[in-house]
């Protein structure tokens, strides 16, 4: 057996050096190299990343995010040149927007058969090389670049994945060249250990400043929005609210859980009624909180805080920020707690604060729970989805993981299931069709914790389904798929109706693009042993959730499709 040492073992000892945990991979044919160095690292006992392969490279950035919102790390993406680039550019996409950092890769050919010392499989030039595939991708990556020869390969790829950690945080693509993969490497004679990312941390002038204006403050209030994504920064929320009694809402456009929905200082998600007679808004992790935009919701100041203000991504954004806060969220929040421990709180109006915000947080709950009683009393023999909600909080594990994607059934998911753990929820960026993948990432990264995705029939028929079923299979990641199913794309027909309240559509009740007549999404996972239950009736609600539960514990993915009432 011959020990190559060429560019895949450099791109290989790249990862290694990065402590990347897993290649995602729907492969390619220009991946050879690595493969070679994959086994070589097998056969040698040696550390190093995993290997996870799927059949869609969507699904294999999808499974990158969701593994790196569980855990922080970024993880390496490789996928098939030109076409597989594109078929992986919403997951891509979706990464840019939720701020994740990852390494994605494919390669071209660039001699295409006319070196005479280096045979090049006839492929690439009949039509797998586009030539500077980088170009496709550059406004859906953090940056995208090419690998300039052979001798950069290793330094590009470090590069890379320092990169993509530091804020704003984000994938990094790199096309390599197949010919940069197969010239040979010499390992560099003093190697480097890749030191992490260093915390940023705004200045303490001006942590004191938003401790004094919270300290001052006769009625502050606290919105959420992406702070939930790191653990520390959804304790230090927690702490920060108990210790001068903070009112905390979820934001309207929120993605992550960002504080516990069972604490007593919880007024639910998007419950911006007392904004208006608020003196201090604290923002946190704010990225589109007021709809409209230009709606400022209240006239006392508003703080933002976060480690990336301005998405660049965006193409508009309004915060109506009087002050900034800049750095780690987490960080923030504990030195405006320590700076106003070392200032005179005033314990009686906290306690004012806190009976007053408690009183409404059981408020809000007695709402809820009224809302969910009506809708059961008026079932009859149909599903309601306040049901199904219901049905869920009482039989999930109190540590599960929601992945939601749904779009109709979203805002009252949110409302109404409980979120008390952090990375409890995650909701998807950047379009339809990457829920399952996001599932399994997150599964990956979760061992023995129970994952759920939560998603509506049209979504679920926008994932690479096969493929991403394949994948819970061959890589052992067993999740619930619960299906929202109303049989319509109704968003669509409300985005219509909403235009055109008196139109031709509504009249004639013909709203097209909105009927959907799926499959029975249950079997849909029998050709891989997966388990699968339709449910239509509310008395075999809860008992096929029960199961279905148990069949996950046991080691199965189940799909759960629901039959809902509308």
């Amino acid at each position: 057996m011959k020990n190559y040492m060429d560019g895949g073992e450099a791109i290989l000892e790249a990862f290694r050096q990065l402590k990347i945990d897993y290649i995602m991979s729907s492969p390619g044919s220009e991946w050879s190299p690595v493969w070679e160095a994959l086994v070589r690292q097998k056969l040698g006992n040696r550390a190093g990343p995993g290997y996870i392969d799927s059949w869609h490279e969507t699904l294999a950035v999808n499974m990158a995010t969701g593994y790196t919102l569980i855990t922080g790390r970024p993880q390496a993406v490789l996928v098939h040149a030109g076409v597989g680039l594109l078929q992986g550019s919403m997951g891509v996409h979706g990464a840019l927007q939720s701020e994740v950092p990852m390494i994605v890769m494919s390669g071209e050919s660039q001699t295409l058969g006319e070196n005479p010392d280096l045979d090049i499989e006839q492929q690439w030039y009949g039509g797998l090389s586009v030539g500077g595939i980088e170009r496709y991708v550059e406004n859906i990556t953090k940056l995208a670049r090419p690998v300039t020869s052979p001798f950069t390969l290793y330094e590009q790829v470090i590069r890379a994945g320092e990169m993509a950690q530091r804020t704003p945080k984000g994938p990094i693509y790199l096309n390599v060249a197949l010919e940069h993969m197969l010239h040979e490497w010499t390992p560099p004679a003093d190697e480097r250990g890749v030191p992490q990312p260093s915390r940023q941390q705004a200045h303490p002038s001006e942590v004191e400043k938003v401790a004094n204006l919270l300290l001052a403050a006769k009625n502050p209030i606290v919105v959420a929005e992406q702070s939930g994504r790191d653990p520390a920064a959804f304790a230090a929320l927690v702490e920060l609210a108990d210790l001068l009694g903070l009112p905390v809402t979820w934001s309207r456009g929120t993605n992550f859980a960002n504080f516990p929905t069972n604490h007593p200082l919880y007024l639910g998600v998007a419950n911006y009624k007392h904004l208006k007679d608020a003196d201090l808004v604290l923002l946190v992790g704010g990225r589109v909180p007021w709809y409209p935009p230009h709606k400022r919701p209240t006239k006392g100041k508003i703080v933002a805080v976060s480690d990336n203000q301005f998405k660049g991504h965006m193409i508009y954004q309004q915060l109506h920020a009087d002050l900034y806060l800049e750095g780690e969220i987490a960080a923030s929040l504990q030195m405006l707690a320590t700076a106003a421990r070392a200032a005179k709180i005033d314990g009686a109006a906290v306690k004012t604060r806190r009976d007053k915000w408690t009183s409404e947080h059981d408020t809000v709950v007695a709402a809820l729970k009224a809302e969910r009683a009506k809708a059961a009393g008026a079932n009859g023999k149909a599903i309601h989805p306040l049901a199904l909600i219901d049905a869920l909080a009482e039989v999930m594990p109190a540590d599960t993981a929601y992945v939601d994607e749904t779009i109709l059934h979203g805002p009252a998911l949110r409302a109404h299931l409980p979120f008390t753990t952090p990375q409890s929820f995650f909701r998807g960026f950047g379009g339809l069709g990457q829920g399952i993948g996001t599932a399994l990432g997150v599964k990956l990264a979760s061992g023995k914790r129970p994952v759920a995705l939560l998603i509506g029939d049209g979504g679920f028929l926008y994932n690479p389904v096969i493929q991403a079923l394949g994948a819970s299979k061959q890589h052992n990641l067993p999740i619930l798929i619960v299906v929202f199913n109303n049989k319509a794309y109704m968003a669509m027909q409300r985005g219509h109706v909403h235009h055109y309240p008196d139109g031709a559509a509504e009249n004639a009740h013909m709203h097209l693009g909105s009927k959907l007549n799926g499959p029975d999404y249950s079997e849909l996972g029998a050709p891989f042993g997966l388990h699968g239950e339709r449910v239509e009736e509310p008395a075999k609600l809860e008992p096929a959730l029960q199961s279905a539960l148990k069949k996950v514990q046991d080691g199965t993915t189940t799909i759960l499709n629901v039959v809902l009432s509308e």
